[in-house]
Parts: C-alpha cells; structure tokens; sequence
C-alpha cells in the first residue's frame, strides 16, 4: 500500500466514523437523494447537514451533480470498495495469523501433556 493509499484510508474511514455520515452514506446506497432528502430523517439544521456532505464529498466518498436547480448527491462506490478491499486483505491477513498461533498452540498442549503408558493409562 502506498502512503497515498493509506492517507485516503485515513480520511475514508474518519469520514465514516460519524454515525451521521454512516447513515447517509447507507441511504445513498439505495440511490441518489438531495440534501432536503437526506435531512429529513435528522434533527439537525440544514447547514449540520451540509457540513456532513462536504466530509463525505472530501473523502470521495459521495459527490455532487446539478440538475437544474438541484444538487443531488451520489454515493462513490469505488471509495467504500478501496475500504473494503482493505477490510478484507486485513481479515484475511489476521485469519491465517490466528490459524497459525491455533496451531502453535495446539502444539504445545500436545508436547507438554502426559503420554499414556503401554496399557492405555497416563502416567
């Protein structure tokens, strides 16, 4: 990974970490919404809102078209796949390494537990 990769893995996973943020970008996942559509579910003033789009606007994780007189958003799924990605090479990386330590471990028990004697019996 590449200190830009990872700086925008930064700002991605920031930009999510706000429960706000989240349901937002769950909502866009179902198709595009303006600011008024993606308000309506919060008690927070337009202005709160419009603060969260340009976090997630920022990250690359949402982005804006016009349409006459609206701007509605969109949800830049190539963002949340690149944190994906990175979930899934880091689960993978700790399964194989848990698996390993599961192994060693079981090693160990092994090594360090009685034999049984000639009849079947522990010693």
């Amino acid at each position: 990974m590449t200190a830009l990769d990872g700086e925008r893995l930064d700002v991605t996973f920031a930009a999510l970490a706000d429960p706000t943020r989240r349901a937002i970008v769950a909502r866009l996942a179902r198709g595009d919404a303006t600011v008024n559509e993606l308000a309506a579910p919060f008690e927070m003033s337009l202005p709160a809102i419009s603060k969260h789009l340009k976090v997630l606007e920022r990250s690359g994780l949402i982005s804006r078209t016009r349409h006459a007189q609206f701007r509605p958003c969109h949800l830049e799924r190539e963002a949340l796949d690149a944190a994906l990605l990175w979930i899934e090479e880091s689960r993978r990386t700790w399964t194989e390494r848990f698996d390993k330590l599961d192994q060693h471990l079981r090693e160990v028990q092994q090594a360090h537990s009685p034999e049984p004697d000639r009849k079947g019996h522990g010693s």
